[in-house]
């Protein structure tokens, strides 16, 4: 089997829900003026698209204004979406260039700590360990905010969004062999801060 093919059927079946459809399946439904298929869809990804942009806006409530905006922009664009299977690359694309803007707009780009406890990733309940991850998500805000734009930016789409390198390409509008030289330098600046960690 060609690896490429592989890897779409992978992905199309993480993007399954529970009633066995896939996202690009329900988008197309929407398009043609299913609501339900649009409500599936944000409640498949609205935790992750939240925090993908908490992180990226470093405020929980121009986050939460942002996802809002990124399923209504979903939504008005589903006409536009060609059905590829790569829904989640789509959305993210959508939710980046929200926050990318509004940065802009702020004249700030800033990024907060990465806070595993808010973010479905469980905490053990022992207090050493709390203190521990509270030393890491302050050491990695402070070592991120540190980082040139393009650098956070890769860095946070691979890492946290979980994108591909081609994914991160398409978003960022430049090469692959940019996007890993951008991760390469990022993880290199990270490496002396954070050394403790990874």
């Amino acid at each position: 089997m060609n690896p490429f093919a592989r890897r779409n059927s992978i992905r199309q079946a993480f993007s399954r829900g529970r009633q066995g459809v896939t996202d690009d399946e329900l988008l197309i439904r929407g398009a043609a003026g299913d609501d339900n298929a649009f409500r599936t869809l944000v409640e498949r990804w609205q935790g992750r698209v939240f925090g993908f942009l908490v992180r990226m806006l470093g405020s929980e409530a121009e986050a939460e204004d942002m996802a809002q905006e990124t399923f209504i922009r979903m939504c008005k664009s589903a006409g536009t979406y060609r059905d590829e299977g790569r829904f989640a690359s789509w959305l993210f694309r959508i939710a980046g260039n929200l926050a990318r803007s509004r940065a802009r707009r702020r004249k700030i780009v800033q990024f907060i700590s990465f806070d595993p406890s808010e973010h479905d990733v469980p905490v053990a309940p022992e207090a050493d360990r709390d203190v521990q991850l509270r030393e890491l998500r302050e050491a990695l805000r402070r070592a991120l905010e540190k980082l040139p734009k393009r650098q956070r930016e890769a860095f946070v789409l691979r890492y946290d969004a979980q994108r591909s390198h081609a994914e991160i390409a398409r978003e960022l509008d430049t090469t692959v062999s940019a996007v890993e030289t951008l991760l390469h330098r990022a993880k290199a600046a990270l490496r002396e801060p954070l050394g403790e960690w990874i």
